[in-house]
């Protein structure tokens, strides 16, 4: 039975009686999840990229009536957006394929019938021949030129990077079509139709702002597309590497890219910073940081001020070995703050106040991961190998999911800090009506911060001490409990914290700022697309 400590910290009360119920019944229910939403996101890779590319054309193609290089063409200039070609639907199908530059071959009467007209001999009004209708070309547009003019045409486009053909004739928008570029370009250059089929592929790559590729190092190959709408989002890699789909950075939420660059570029100084606190005094005059290397207990700045190495205060020249002419600091007096201040140290004892938890958390996380986490399956697999106990009782699912939670919510933690330091700092300009607001969204923040943080050790260790193996089956019941009521604690808390964020603090910026949603399993896994 637990004790009253243990009940009162956990804020639970849970005796005998509640372990026989939750042995017999309540465990399984505690062990399913509820189930969340799972967002639209797929890793696509060099064999599958053609099946990704071919899902949103033929969507264009059908919607539209449209052939496939005009689809294309028109999700390049929408760079793959289906949201925005179904917005400018609304204006009209019309003036949204003119508005992209396409020329339906229904609108021309020569494109659409010059096949059977019965000339025989057409000019050729690129190399002034008269030439075959065998063996001429009429495109969308209506023009048409003869074959070899295409060709190198063609030839030359894709070898200057183009993916996009438009027609010889001056100022038409037209593009040509893809098939007729790969049928004579193949007939005379065949290494230049596949370099643009590959221009093709690329462009569902290179031209779509839903489609990034993997920042792995080194690259893992993959590419991954996220839905309508999710721009601002965290998504793990099928080769395990959690990332911001926006920045691209490493997963960093609930920071904002705009705050975790400046929180990167900062970081590099932290250790500088620290040494500097440690090692150095500031002269009382200039507040340039002093490092003392010898010698006795005046030291001299460059601006010519004298000061105590030992209490840092200013002082005369007078001195002998062992004392300073008019000078004490062996009493302790409380220290008063004038103008005089050292703002700059002041500065640098802040950051290390952020850094050091946001350092601290974060070492925390990759003990409880590489050393807790091996640990945890090693006494899982013990537990349900007992085979003497109730399948209830052998489920060590509880441990695995409690891990994972308590992994997500380390680096929830550490992130915050990186995000209070910028926040709070009077680096980020607020808007005049929410600055009344700031103290009291700080408040809130702070509160739910040092909750979390209370929490989340709580967790850290229960998991630690939760050797399920070797416990008496009522220690395991108790033991799981405490740990479902944490987790739930735990995605409460940083549930609360994302929310407080996004709409309490970042909503009294001047720069615009959102992070991604807090997901309590982390960044939601891409699936691989099959080709």
């Amino acid at each position: 039975m637990a004790s009253d400590e243990e009940e009162e910290e956990y804020g639970y009360f849970y005796d005998d009686d509640d372990a026989e119920e939750d042995a017999s019944a309540g465990l399984e229910q505690a062990a399913a999840p509820p189930p969340e939403r799972r967002a639209d996101y797929w890793a696509i890779t060099q064999e599958s990229l053609p099946t990704a590319q071919k899902e949103d054309l033929s969507t264009v193609m059908n919607l539209l009536n449209v052939k496939q290089h005009q689809a294309r063409a028109l999700l390049i200039h929408h760079r793959w957006r289906m949201d925005g070609v179904y917005d400018r639907l609304d204006k009209g199908r019309e003036r949204m394929l003119r508005d992209a530059g396409i020329v339906l071959q229904e609108n021309n009467i020569m494109a659409a019938t010059g096949s059977t007209m019965p000339w025989r001999i057409m000019h050729c009004n690129v190399c002034f021949e008269d030439i075959p209708m065998g063996v001429v070309l009429t495109m969308d547009c209506g023009h048409c030129f003869c074959n070899d003019c295409w060709t190198q045409h063609f030839y030359a486009a894709v070898e200057s990077g183009k993916k996009q053909i438009r027609c010889m004739e001056v100022k038409c928008p037209a593009f040509c079509d893809e098939d007729h570029v790969r049928r004579l370009l193949s007939r005379k250059y065949p290494e230049m139709a596949k370099r643009f089929n590959r221009f093709l592929l690329e462009s569902y790559l290179e031209d779509n702002d839903s489609v990034k590729w993997c920042p792995s190092a080194p690259n893992c190959g993959r590419a991954i597309r996220v839905g309508t709408g999710e721009r601002y989002c965290e998504v793990e890699c099928p080769c395990s590497l959690s990332f911001c789909f926006n920045c691209m950075a490493h997963a960093h939420s609930p920071c904002p890219c705009t705050i975790w660059e400046k929180w990167n570029a900062k970081r590099t100084e932290g250790e500088n910073i620290k040494w500097i606190l440690a090692n150095t005094k500031s002269c009382p005059k200039c507040f340039k940081a002093i490092e003392k290397n010898g010698g006795c207990n005046l030291v001299r700045c460059n601006c010519g001020q004298c000061m105590c190495w030992l209490c840092g205060g200013g002082t005369g020249l007078d001195h002998t070995w062992t004392s300073i002419a008019g000078h004490s600091c062996n009493r302790y007096k409380e220290e008063t703050r004038g103008k005089t201040a050292d703002s700059s140290r002041e500065q640098m004892q802040r950051y290390k106040h952020y850094y050091d938890r946001f350092k601290i958390h974060g070492d925390s996380y990759g003990v409880e991961k590489q050393k807790l986490g091996p640990t945890l399956l090693e006494r899982v697999r013990l537990l349900e190998a007992d085979l003497k106990r109730p399948l209830t009782i052998r489920d060590g699912d509880w441990l695995i999911r409690a891990h994972r939670r308590l992994l997500v919510s380390r680096q929830v933690l550490s992130r915050s800090y990186a995000f209070a330091y910028y926040m709070f700092g009077g680096e980020l300009r607020t808007r005049p009506c929410g600055r009344a607001g700031l103290a009291v969204a700080r408040n809130l923040f702070e509160d739910q911060q040092e909750q979390l943080e209370q929490h989340v050790e709580r967790l850290s260790e229960l998991l630690a001490g939760a050797d399920a193996a070797a416990m008496p089956e009522a220690e395991i019941v108790q033991a799981k409990q405490k740990a479902v009521t944490l987790v739930k604690t735990v995605e409460r808390l940083c549930g609360e914290m994302y929310k407080c964020i996004q709409d309490e603090l970042l909503t009294l910026l001047v720069e615009p700022m959102t992070i991604a949603a807090y997901r309590p399993d982390g960044p939601d896994k891409a699936e691989e697309l099959t080709a």
